[in-house]
């Protein structure tokens, strides 16, 4: 956390977080992170050296994971979940991309590199999320790490990124597949449907809890991020935007949450503002 780095400061006053995104250079979206006692106008000279790098900005609260990485925890949990159901990597990469993701998450793993992921997920696993990081076991991430498959930056991850020509889609890597396979605790031939509605549940929850714990201060702020910071599907506007124009509203929403906790455990459990809002379909944006 940022407080504990201005804790070691002379000036805590002048500590402010900047949180990047990798890559950097194509990565459009940048954190800035007060602590309780950073000065406004640090906090807004972040913003101006930021917007000169080009970099859209929003202001998020000093915990664990930020805003963008915080919902993305329990997102990677639940594609380890749905691949130990049985789920085929690229039929899954397939189908979150379908869902109007710039990339499926396999995909996207390799491309920040699955150490990163790997770090992502256990760092809030350790960290304050409790149950809405269960769900799945990282041991297939460790393994993978253990043998070097760190993704596209060592050639090797999910896929085999090595001796490509251009445009070329790299395969499957056999070994991590085989590694993933160790891990599959039944077949339970997931529909397309189920498969993106878990994971997106998972991301979207978060990211309304986010808001009713201020960590972010609007919806905007929340769309604005998750599109920004993971490409989560454009065309949907972001998960506040997408709940506030998905078919049977929020309401829908929260039931499928409801069935998928019954079923699969409580690290589907609606947070309170989801479940609030469901009792009226009420929207986030009021345009």
């Amino acid at each position: 956390p940022i407080g504990e780095i201005a804790k070691g400061s002379k000036r805590p006053e002048n500590v402010v977080g900047m949180h990047y995104f990798s890559p950097v250079p194509q990565m459009p979206l940048l954190e800035i992170i007060k602590h309780e006692g950073t000065a406004d106008h640090v906090a807004a000279e972040a913003h101006r050296v930021g917007s000169a790098q080009g970099k859209t900005c929003i202001q998020v609260k000093d915990v664990p994971g930020f805003y963008v990485n915080r919902c993305l925890g329990p997102f990677l949990i639940e594609v380890q979940s749905v691949l130990q159901d049985g789920t085929n990597p690229l039929e899954l990469d397939a189908n979150i991309k379908d869902m109007g993701m710039p990339m499926g998450p396999i995909t996207l793993a390799d491309m920040v590199g699955i150490d990163v992921a790997g770090h992502v997920a256990k760092f809030l696993s350790n960290a304050d999320m409790g149950v809405r990081m269960e769900g799945a076991s990282l041991e297939g991430f460790e393994m993978m790490i253990e043998k070097g498959f760190l993704g596209k930056k060592t050639g090797k991850g999910f896929f085999l990124h090595e001796g490509l020509k251009r445009g070329q889609k790299p395969p499957i890597n056999p070994e991590a597949e085989a590694m993933l396979k160790q891990f599959i605790k039944a077949d339970l031939k997931l529909s397309k449907e189920e498969q993106q509605m878990r994971i997106f549940t998972r991301f979207v929850n978060e990211a309304i809890l986010c808001l009713q714990d201020d960590i972010i201060a609007d919806p905007l702020t929340g769309d604005i991020g998750a599109v920004f910071g993971i490409g989560f599907p454009p065309f949907q506007g972001g998960p506040f935007r997408m709940m506030d124009n998905y078919e049977g509203g929020i309401t829908k929403f929260h039931d499928t949450m409801l069935g998928f906790r019954d079923k699969y455990g409580e690290q589907f459990t609606p947070c309170d503002m989801m479940a609030d809002y469901a009792k009226t379909n009420k929207k986030f944006h009021s345009d």
